[in-house]
């Protein structure tokens, strides 16, 4: 999924994979234009037929067991920067005004009214990206994505209604309060008895890639016990965004419209989930609707140069200083407001990792309540695997917790969490591993899960190699030195020679200066060094207000706001849908009869 790929470039007929639920629709053929049935047609003379576009539903792809190759990468580009163009230019932008004070947005719009609010949310790795791409600071690259997005120099010169985006938020922030969960759903499987199943199994692995989802409801089901139940930041900012900003203004959230800019073309389909919709978390509806998505578009890196690039407007030259207080409307709600725009330490070092720092934050939050420990550190076989301890003054292990980055890795971890196989046959003894792991369990809650092969507490999963720095809808060298190349033409100065292809050691010279651009946000920001930063435990505890407040104000539970769930995808090729077959109920009675199979 590396290349940028267009709905535009789709007139051909794709067939879906072998195990694709979707039938196959026969088209009907064309009648023959000759009224003479016994004519006959040399082949020269035939007409190539012109067959309509493709018409595929990214939905329908995470109904599909089979395939997560070419024919998603084909779905994930209906979420393009045309689609932004299009919507810009297909709805006028919803006026706000705050005269009334911070908490009083007034607007003059009707409830039927066509009018949207375009809101965004930016990843910091995107903004890592840019900032390697124009040689230019963190802080810069953020100046310049604000001002494209909401400055006058930006989206808002040109189209149809000359749109632009009323917000645009870090995602950062809500990371911060999926890191606070998450700490506090480690610990509870830790400390906490589940008779009714309501948190994760142990180890539990993180659960914001959506790569990393997708493979494992398509082809692990019996990972999805062990997910976490929280939504990504992603996620989490476009259901805070629509929930308040639909109250706040009296409006439907069909007319919030939510893009977010994100390093990996696989938050598209995370974007496409029916649980990340207002179905899951606003009112029952009284009569049917279709659920609106929380995130309605996901552009990557690239993909925003040639967003800019489709207006005409060059990313470099936008003035790299942050936009006037008055460019935009302080957020309905005071205490959200100040949490989602105030500035504060971004948290992004080497030790916690390019991929948000989840483990890192765990480690750090039970280190905190263990005062004296230590956590030690061990590699794995390769540099995308590592192994933590938090070890007790004593020496004694408090938790244990791993790293894997990268598919091949994480085929090894799924191994080591699959469940033995029980023998069919009859009289056949329980397998040790299944009947010891069930006797530790009951025993003690700090063991393994029963015969998952690990006694880890938590362990950070990421698709990619590198971690989210590295994400498939980054710049890669190629796209900076072609800019690099467009700079030089406007400035008429010598352009520098074609390069070739290039070579390892120059991707991942050019991915450790992304990764450096991303750890550096905190030497160049505004905010003021402290000596004493903020503890974890101070900083998880503002978190948790907030998060009360949120759940205060839209007298929604919490659960429902930031927790969500998985499914196993399962293929009905071949299937009854009525009812079982005939070998499915012999498959049962003999079951109940002690037979095998």
């Amino acid at each position: 999924m590396s290349a940028i790929l267009s709905a535009d470039d789709l007139n051909d007929f794709i067939s879906p994979g072998v195990a694709c639920i979707k039938p196959v629709e026969t088209l009907p053929q064309k009648e023959s234009q000759s009224e003479n049935p016994y004519e006959v047609t040399k082949e020269d003379k035939i007409q190539p037929e012109n067959l309509p576009p493709a018409q595929i539903s990214l939905t329908d792809c995470l109904a599909c067991s089979g395939c997560v190759t070419s024919a998603e990468a084909v779905l994930i580009s209906l979420q393009s920067h045309a689609e932004v163009l299009n919507t810009l230019d297909a709805y006028p932008e919803f006026r706000l005004s705050n005269e009334s004070g911070q908490d009083d947005i007034k607007t003059t719009e009707t409830a039927d009214s066509e009018s949207r609010v375009f809101v965004a949310s930016v990843s910091p790795q995107v903004r890592a990206s840019l900032a390697t791409t124009y040689g230019i600071s963190e802080r810069e690259a953020q100046c310049m994505i604000d001002q494209f997005l909401s400055g006058s120099q930006g989206l808002r010169a040109g189209g149809k209604f000359h749109n632009g985006f009323a917000w645009v938020v870090d995602t950062n922030t809500m990371r911060e309060a999926v890191l606070a969960l998450t700490a506090d759903e480690v610990a509870n499987s830790l400390t906490s008895i589940d008779p009714l199943n309501t948190l994760p199994k142990r180890p539990i692995l993180s659960s914001a890639c959506p790569g990393w989802i997708c493979y494992a409801e398509k082809t692990h089901p019996f990972i999805l016990p062990h997910l976490s139940r929280l939504k990504s930041p992603q996620a989490l900012t476009g259901t805070l965004l629509k929930s308040v900003l639909s109250k706040a203004l009296g409006i439907s959230p069909t007319r919030i419209w939510h893009l977010a800019i994100m390093p990996c073309f696989d938050k598209k389909l995370e974007a496409s989930r029916e649980e990340l919709t207002d179905s899951a978390w606003g009112p029952t509806p009284s009569e049917p609707h279709t659920p609106v998505r929380d995130v309605d578009c996901v552009i990557t890196s690239r993909e925003l140069l040639t967003l800019a690039a489709s207006r005409g407007i060059s990313l470099p030259r936008l003035p790299l200083k942050p936009l006037p207080r008055s460019y935009y409307s302080p957020f309905p709600d005071r205490s959200l407001d100040s949490f989602l725009f105030s500035k504060r330490s971004s948290g992004q070092t080497a030790a916690s990792g390019t991929s948000g720092g989840y483990l890192h934050h765990v480690l750090t939050t039970f280190q905190a309540k263990n005062p004296g420990s230590q956590i030690v550190t061990q590699r794995g076989r390769n540099a995308d695997v590592v192994e933590y301890v938090l070890m007790s003054p004593g020496g004694e292990p408090l938790l244990k917790a791993a790293r894997y980055y990268g598919f091949r890795n994480i085929q090894n971890l799924v191994r080591k969490l699959k469940p033995a196989r029980a023998s069919r046959l009859p009289g056949a003894r329980q397998s040790a591993t299944s009947a010891g792991g069930s006797r530790r369990q009951l025993a003690s809650r700090n063991a393994a899960s029963a015969g998952s092969g690990t006694d880890y507490a938590y362990v950070e999963v990421m698709a990619c190699p590198g971690g989210c720095t590295n994400g498939g809808g980054q710049v890669r060298i190629e796209d900076a030195r072609e800019a690099a190349s467009n700079m030089s033409v406007e400035s008429q100065t010598e352009p520098p020679e074609a390069a070739l292809k290039p070579t390892p050691h120059e991707q991942r010279a050019w991915l450790a200066r992304v990764d450096e651009a991303y750890y550096s946000a905190d030497s160049d920001s505004e905010v003021p060094a402290t000596s004493e930063p903020a503890s974890v435990i101070s900083r998880d505890a503002e978190i948790h207000g907030v998060l009360q407040h949120w759940s205060e104000y839209m007298n929604i539970p919490l659960s429902k706001l930031a927790y969500t769930s998985y499914r196993e995808v399962e293929s009905d090729v071949g299937k009854t849908q009525t009812g079982p077959n005939d070998t499915a109920r012999v498959v049962e009675l003999a079951s109940k009869i002690g037979g095998g199979w």
